[in-house]
C-alpha cells in the first residue's frame, strides 16, 4: 500500500472515529476538509447542509485565502445551487478557463436515499480532480453518515419540543376553525335571546328563566372559543376511558 492510500485512509478513519465518538460535526468536517484539501490540492472546500426547502442550515469551509473562499461561495450561489434547484444536480466536475485553469466539483451528501447537503471544492492548476473521484465520494459518504448520526441524536433531544410545537399548531388551527364556524351562529342566538329578555314584561317568568339559561350557556361557549385562541402552553387533563382533553381551566391571562 502506498503512502498516498494511507493518507486517504487516515482521513476517512479519523472522520469516522470522531463521528462515532460523538464529536461536533462542525469540528470533524472542518478537520476532514482541511486534510483532504492538503492531500488532493484544493485551494478551498466547503460543506453545506440544507432543509427540505433547500434553505441552508449549516456551512463549514476551509480555504487558503479569502479570495478563493469567495470564489467558491460564488460558484455555490450562482452555479451549483441554481442547478440543484432547477435541474436536480447531484454531482459534477467542471473546468473553467482564464489566466489560470480552475476546476471545481460538487458531491451530494446522501443518507437512505435523501440528499440533505453537498461538499464542494475548487482547485487552481492543471491537476485533474476527476482522478480523485473515489476518494471524494468516500469522503462525502463518511461525512453524510456522521451528520445523519448526529441528526438522529438531535431529533431525539428535541422530540418533546417538536411534539409541543406540533400540538400548539394543531390547537391554533382548531381554535381558528371553531371561532370561524361557531361565532356567527352563536352571535345570532345571543342576539335573539337578549332581545327577548329585554321584553320580559311580555313573557312569563318560566320562559324568561329558560331564555336566561340559554344566554348563560351561549356566553360560556363564546368564552371557551376565546380561551382556545389564547392558549400558549397546552396542558392536558384526564377525561374518560383513558383519553385526555385540553385543560382550559387556567387563568385567562396565562
Amino acid at each position: 500500500m502506498t503512502d498516498d492510500r494511507i493518507d486517504r485512509y487516515e482521513i476517512l478513519k479519523r472522520l469516522a472515529v470522531s463521528g462515532a465518538a460523538g464529536e461536533a460535526v462542525q469540528n470533524s468536517v472542518a478537520m476532514a476538509l482541511r486534510q483532504a484539501a492538503d492531500l488532493v490540492g484544493l485551494q478551498a472546500a466547503a460543506m453545506h447542509l440544507w432543509d427540505d426547502k433547500m434553505k441552508k442550515q449549516l456551512s463549514v469551509s476551509h480555504a487558503d485565502n479569502d479570495s478563493v473562499e469567495e470564489n467558491l461561495a460564488s460558484l455555490e450561489d450562482t452555479l451549483f445551487g441554481a442547478l440543484r434547484q432547477d435541474r436536480k444536480l447531484l454531482s459534477a466536475y467542471m473546468t473553467f478557463g482564464g489566466e489560470q485553469t480552475t476546476q471545481s466539483f460538487t458531491f451530494p451528501l446522501v443518507y437512505r436515499g435523501k440528499v440533505f447537503g453537498a461538499v464542494i471544492g475548487i482547485q487552481i492548476g492543471e491537476k485533474k480532480l476527476v482522478s480523485e473521484d473515489s476518494f471524494l465520494e468516500a469522503l462525502c459518504a463518511t461525512i453524510a453518515i456522521n451528520i445523519a448520526a448526529e441528526g438522529f441524536g438531535r431529533e431525539t433531544e428535541l422530540s418533546e419540543d417538536l411534539i409541543e410545537r406540533k400540538k400548539m399548531d394543531a390547537i391554533t388551527e382548531t381554535a381558528v376553525a371553531v371561532n370561524h364556524e361557531i361565532n356567527n351562529p352563536l352571535t345570532a342566538i345571543l342576539g335573539n335571546v337578549q332581545l327577548l329578555l329585554m321584553k320580559q314584561g311580555d313573557i312569563d317568568e318560566e320562559l324568561a328563566k329558560k331564555l336566561k339559561t340559554i344566554e348563560t350557556s351561549a356566553l360560556k361557549i363564546r368564552d371557551v372559543t376565546q380561551k382556545l385562541l389564547r392558549v400558549k402552553t397546552p396542558k392536558s387533563v384526564p377525561y374518560a376511558d383513558g383519553t385526555n382533553m385540553l385543560d382550559l381551566s387556567g387563568d385567562d391571562d396565562e
